[in-house]
């Protein structure tokens, strides 16, 4: 599968797709947000047409059968028993962000942002009319780890909330348990709720690591956590809109139900989300296996072929297909813009909390991530 499915073009263009119509009649390689160029897996494709076939699309309740699904895989991959009234039904996990700030943090009270992130995290603060307390990703030598001693210092009495993103968006870390722990404990100490978004969790490409749900680790980060998750990164489902919440806490379940009545819709109108997480969650594993190897590859030519570029560096990434490139270019403030200029189109750093870096999405064909590292290297090479 990984040889034919993954490495087969699918054209994309004249379908409205937001990542290839950015540049439409441009010779500009889109390599920046964050959908794969495959076909989704042909169980998920086969169910939304007998959905299609049924002919009626009225308003819709989450199925038992999906909801048990969720329960079944929680346990099995991740050694997380959960049940199924902890699930709140969301049409992505950005608007579940929003509401966690609005429902764990009142006005003016401060939520700790890891940074560089996905930049989603850095605006719901200020959007809500919260202050904002980043933690630094530092890296050190070939990896990224969080500046805890910054933080101890720095963390303030009225801090509420700690929205943490595992696997990192966009470095690629995968927390260790050691790790969790201290996030545990420096929470316990300070009384904060935990979101965490871990919609990466089935895209692990490092054999060595094991993705841990932060409210697996204890019983305090279950009941002190809100967890986000979906088929959409993984199963390339992004465009159907269906996530979902784990609260175990009743009292914050209470609190996120609450404060998104009214401003974010209620499940009723995501059948064709539903449809696609239940076959990918039931028949999608054959699939995501093949998958994983074909982005291991992928991301095993990236790291060799960009560490060879002068001014450009980057770690090895644990989980995703996101890959974050530092750069240093002489005379080149915007590295984005720089790239684009030369046929890559790929996400400036700067909205991320890091305006030397880039982020390039290789969840694509070999060779058209083969043919984006040439146009990276004739790019560079312009400038010596």
């Amino acid at each position: 599968m990984t040889s034919t499915l993954f490495n087969t073009p699918v054209n994309r263009q004249g379908t409205s797709s937001l990542k290839w119509d950015k540049y439409k009649d441009r010779d500009i390689l889109p390599m920046w947000v964050a959908d794969m160029d495959f076909q989704s897996p042909p169980e998920i494709i086969k169910a939304l047409n007998e959905r299609v076939a049924h002919g009626v699309f009225g308003y819709t309740s989450p199925p038992d059968s999906l909801e048990e699904v969720v329960v079944e895989r929680l346990n099995n991959l991740y050694d997380w028993p959960i049940e199924k009234e902890w699930l709140d039904w969301t049409p992505g996990l950005v608007c579940a962000l929003n509401i966690s700030v609005r429902a764990f943090a009142e006005e003016n009270e401060c939520v700790i942002v890891p940074c560089p992130v996905y930049y989603p995290f850095l605006t719901a603060p200020p959007l809500a009319k919260r202050q904002m307390l980043q933690i630094f990703w530092r890296r050190q030598g070939d990896t990224w780890e969080l500046d805890w001693d910054w933080l101890e210092k720095n963390v303030t009495r009225d801090t509420r909330l700690f929205l943490l993103c595992n696997p990192q968006n966009p470095n690629g870390r995968v927390l260790t348990r050691a790790e969790l722990v201290r996030l545990e404990c420096f929470c316990k100490k300070h009384h904060l709720v935990v979101c965490s978004d871990e919609v990466h969790c089935d895209l692990i490409l490092d054999k060595n690591c094991q993705h841990i749900p932060y409210a697996s680790i204890s019983d305090y980060a279950r009941e002190n956590s809100i967890t986000l998750m979906s088929p959409s990164k993984t199963f390339n489902v992004a465009g159907l809109g269906c996530a979902y919440a784990v609260i175990p806490n009743p009292e914050l379940r209470e609190k996120f139900r609450k404060t998104r009545q009214g401003i974010v819709p209620s499940p009723d109108s995501m059948i064709f989300g539903f449809t696609a997480a239940e076959a990918a969650y039931r028949s999608g594993e054959p699939w995501r296996q093949s998958l994983l190897e074909h982005l291991r590859q992928n991301h095993d030519y990236l790291l060799e072929h960009i560490n060879a570029i002068p001014g450009l560096s980057m770690t090895p990434h644990q989980a995703t297909y996101l890959a974050w490139v530092e750069c240093d270019l002489p005379g080149i403030k915007n590295p984005d813009s720089f790239f684009e200029q030369h046929g890559i189109g790929l996400t400036g750093g700067a909205p991320f909390g890091d305006p030397n870096c880039v982020r390039l999405n290789f969840g694509c064909t070999f060779n058209l991530l083969k043919e984006g590292v040439e146009r990276i290297k004739k790019a560079v090479a312009t400038l010596t």
